[in-house]
């Protein structure tokens, strides 16, 4: 019983530059993933607006505030969910603003309108 030895590739692994690199890109994804939190927080903001709450258990002062707690942090876990796509081109606009980065940023919807061919 004989066994051979597959070949194998070794490649170093990309750089990511200086540990200070990395702690700008960390920092710029999560104020890219903030950004993204506090604007669907201010879209969902006017959904919410319309619902009445009287009765025995709704309505008042308090339930103003922890309406708006409670509105904040559902933007803040559709944010981390994935979000609606903007934190994605916000942190590759910061990173080519702040010359981690050299290509242009294109947005998804960009790629979507030259992937059907709408590009101008």
């Amino acid at each position: 019983m004989g066994f051979t030895v597959a070949p194998v590739e070794i490649r170093p692994l990309a750089s990511l530059g200086t540990p200070l690199e990395t702690r700008q890109r960390e920092a710029a994804k999560k104020a890219a993933e903030d950004f993204e939190s506090v604007f669907v927080s201010q879209m969902l903001e006017p959904m919410f607006a319309g619902i009445k709450t009287d009765g025995m258990f709704g309505g008042g002062n308090g339930e103003s505030v922890f309406r708006s707690l409670m509105i904040q942090e559902v933007g803040k876990e559709i944010a981390k969910g994935g979000g609606i796509g903007i934190s994605d081109s916000v942190y590759g606009e910061m990173l080519r603003m702040q010359g981690l980065r050299n290509d242009p940023v294109e947005s998804p919807v960009q790629a979507a309108a030259a992937a059907m061919g709408l590009e101008r």
